[in-house]
C-alpha cells in the first residue's frame, strides 16, 4: 500500500471518531436528557466542562483529519512537502486525543456531580461523592444508588465518558500511525509507482 492510500485509510475513521467525540460530549451536558441541569450552578460534571471530546477529540482531530484524507487526493497535498505537512498535523491530532484521553479518565476517575446521599453525608445536596474512591467506585454498583438526581446519572457518564475514552486511543494510534506513514511518504514520496 502506498502512503498516500494508507493516509486515505487512516482519515475517514479519524472523521467517525472526531465526531463520536463531539456528540458523547454535547450529550455529557445534558444528563437524564434535561437541560436543567446544564443551566444550574454546580449541577454538572466538572469533566465534560473541559470539552476534551469537543475540543480535543472532536476539532483537534477533525481538522488534521482532513488534510490527512487531502494527502491521499491526486495533484492536492499527495506530493513529499503535503506528507511532511501531515506529519505536523497528526501532531496536532495527538495532542487532542491526548487531551481527550486525559479529560475521560478524570471524569471516570472523579465520577459524577450528583444530588446526593450517603453514609458520610446524611443530608441529600450536590456534590462529587466518587471524587476520592479513584475509581473504584465502577466496581461496586451498589453505591451508584447514592445519587438520586439526576436519574442514572453514574450509567450515562459511565457509557459516554468510555467511549470518548476508546475514542480517544483510537485517535490517538491513527494520528501516530499517520505521523510514521508522513514521514515514509516525505523521504520515499506518496507511491510506489510512478504514472
Amino acid at each position: 500500500m502506498c502512503t498516500g492510500a494508507c493516509s486515505k485509510f487512516i482519515a475517514i475513521p479519524l472523521y467517525v471518531l472526531a465526531l463520536v467525540s463531539m456528540i458523547c460530549n454535547i450529550i455529557l451536558f445534558f444528563p437524564d436528557f434535561d437541560t436543567q441541569y446544564a443551566a444550574a450552578e454546580g449541577q454538572l460534571t466538572e469533566e465534560v466542562k473541559y470539552m476534551g471530546g469537543f475540543i480535543g477529540g472532536g476539532v483537534m482531530v477533525l481538522i488534521p483529519a482532513i488534510h490527512i484524507h487531502l494527502t491521499s487526493a491526486k495533484n492536492c497535498c499527495a506530493n513529499r512537502c503535503g506528507m511532511f505537512l501531515s506529519i505536523g498535523f497528526a501532531a496536532v491530532g495527538v495532542l487532542g486525543a491526548v487531551y481527550s484521553l486525559s479529560a475521560a479518565s478524570l471524569g471516570l476517575a472523579n465520577g459524577p456531580t450528583c444530588y446526593f446521599i450517603n453514609m458520610q453525608n446524611s443530608i441529600a445536596n450536590w456534590g462529587t461523592p466518587f471524587a476520592n474512591s479513584s475509581g473504584s467506585y465502577l466496581s461496586e454498583k451498589d453505591t451508584w444508588a447514592w445519587c438520586i438526581r439526576p436519574k442514572n446519572v453514574v450509567e450515562f457518564n459511565l457509557g459516554l465518558f468510555s467511549t470518548l475514552l476508546v475514542a480517544a486511543c483510537l485517535e490517538l494510534a491513527l494520528c501516530l500511525i499517520q505521523m510514521v506513514n508522513g514521514l515514509f511518504g516525505c523521504i520515499c514520496g506518496t507511491c510506489g509507482k510512478k504514472e
